[in-house]
């Protein structure tokens, strides 16, 4: 290379620079980096280290908006929780569309409900009123007290005692807690259960790489995986029409939507319309797979938070205890609906550490046209909008970085005086229907974990970082159980 090569190499990087900072400058907000390295952006800095990155952003603007540059991506990080609860009543191909993740649409297809909105949308959640019934509720959190126990069983038989990385066991319970609930009976076959498991792993893993779809590669595996799943799940609808239209009663989470599906169906033909899209075999296989990988990483992560912070905090433990030995004379006895409502501290605790810890820390969203974000800043077509749930839930309340059950009490009440910062389950047409199934699952895990084990937590120097996976971890989860003396 020449030295007139290098020189024109060199006018063309500034040019390009110059380029890139006037194109982001046009779209500026008050708070940012000073600098990003054009068309890479922050990439480099936010795959390193993604805690620090956006630890980094929420300071330049809490509460407030902050820009920053992604692979040629203008991102607006959103933390005030008004302008948060904003974003999220949008929703539609005039405003802003929820963008999770590059490899999304590939994994879980396009047909994925987050993807989706306006009427048919707002049909498709209406049918779910019936599966969160109390009723609905009681039954699932008896399956899921059976499957927690089987798997704590699982876990002591398989440490003797030794300290244990536990997220991928607590990931493995969480999948079988969701596979028993959603479609119970018609996941029957061990073998199935298997390659079922395997291939739903996949589609997990899809989502920690690159959006590369070659064959070979972790996506091609997951969009494979997928396929899989929902073969499988289109005979389990099947099963499920043939057993509910029988006039048997329901046994798991498929089947209370079945009984509304046909019943929204007769209704159609005494009207003589057309039966809803959702309720052909395909659409409900689907609609299946995106509540199993909806319940899987964010639970997950909650599930592994408890553990943790009650590692931190024995005294909440204690208390937590004490709840349930006069809340539950037999600790043995299955946990019931009528028993949780039975355990209002545990319930602060829960919704302690999902406010503590959002698993889902970010809702990324893009600008389909010109969106007015406040009344003096619109962000640009194309933009990336991303909510922080991290910031919100830490505005209002109480010496909000700390862990602090009681600010949910009867006495202090923050969870009415910032209701509205507190947006874990999300916020608007997109709010997780899903909310009271999470809650009751993290509350009876607590319970039955807090009565039957003692656990201590091996800390190292990371364990005070947060892992993005991409919902939040711990660094490290590395535990050592043993059976309480009362569980023996």
């Amino acid at each position: 290379m020449t030295v007139q090569d290098l020189y024109a190499f060199r006018t063309l990087v500034q040019l390009l620079s110059t380029y890139h900072s006037l194109h982001l400058f046009l779209f500026l907000v008050t708070a940012g980096p000073s600098y990003t390295v054009p068309f890479l952006g922050s990439i480099v800095e936010m795959v390193q280290d993604p805690h620090a990155f956006w630890e980094r952003q929420r300071d330049y603007a809490t509460p407030g908006l902050s820009w920053n540059s992604i692979v040629t991506k203008f991102t607006v990080m959103v933390t005030d929780p008004a302008t948060i609860r904003h974003c999220f009543n949008h929703n539609s191909k005039d405003t802003l569309l929820l963008d999770l993740h590059p490899n999304a649409k590939m994994i879980l297809g396009t047909r994925n409900i987050a993807f989706m909105h306006g009427p048919e949308h707002k049909a498709l959640r209406k049918s779910f009123l019936a599966l969160f019934t109390r009723r609905a509720l009681s039954m699932y959190v008896e399956q899921q007290d059976r499957v927690i126990r089987e798997f704590m069983d699982k876990w002591m038989m398989a440490q003797a005692g030794q300290p244990m990385e536990v997220r991928d066991m607590v990931r493995d319970m969480n999948c079988a807690t969701s596979q028993r609930v959603f479609i119970g009976p018609y996941l029957d076959d061990p073998k199935e259960i298997k390659k079922f498991t395997d291939c739903y792993m996949d589609m997990v893993g899809g989502f920690l790489t690159f959006p590369l779809k070659f064959p070979g590669t972790a996506v091609w595996r997951a969009m494979k995986g997928r396929q899989y799943i929902l073969q499988v799940l289109e005979q389990a609808v099947l099963r499920s029409k043939e057993r509910i239209g029988g006039g048997a009663e329901p046994s798991c989470l498929l089947d209370f939507w079945t009984q509304q599906i046909l019943k929204e169906c007769q209704e159609a033909e005494a009207a003589n319309v057309p039966p809803p899209k959702y309720s052909i075999t395909g659409e409900m296989a689907y609609t299946v797979m995106d509540f199993l990988f909806a319940s899987q990483d964010a639970s997950t992560a909650s599930l592994v938070w408890v553990l943790t912070q009650m590692a931190e905090h024995p005294d909440v433990l204690e208390r937590v205890r004490a709840e349930q030995v006069a809340a539950r004379p037999d600790l043995d006895a299955t946990i019931t609906g009528e028993t949780l409502a039975a355990m209002p501290y545990t319930r602060q605790v829960v919704k302690e550490v999902l406010r503590f810890r959002p698993p889902a820390p970010m809702v990324p969203q893009v600008a389909m046209k010109p969106f007015a974000l406040t009344p003096s800043y619109t962000a640009p077509k194309g933009a990336f909008v991303i909510p922080d749930i991290i910031s919100a839930c830490r505005q209002g309340y109480t010496d909000g970085h700390s862990f602090d059950p009681d600010r949910f009490s009867p006495e202090r009440k923050e969870d009415v005086t910032y209701a509205g910062n507190y947006m874990v389950f999300g916020h608007g047409p997109h709010y997780c229907v899903g909310k009271e199934y999470a809650n009751n699952h993290l509350i009876a895990f607590l319970a039955i974990v807090a009565t039957s084990l003692d656990w201590s937590r091996t800390r190292t120097p990371d364990s005070d970082r947060i892992k993005y996976l991409p919902t939040i971890y711990p660094w490290d989860s590395i535990f050592t159980f043993k059976w309480r003396a009362a569980a023996n």
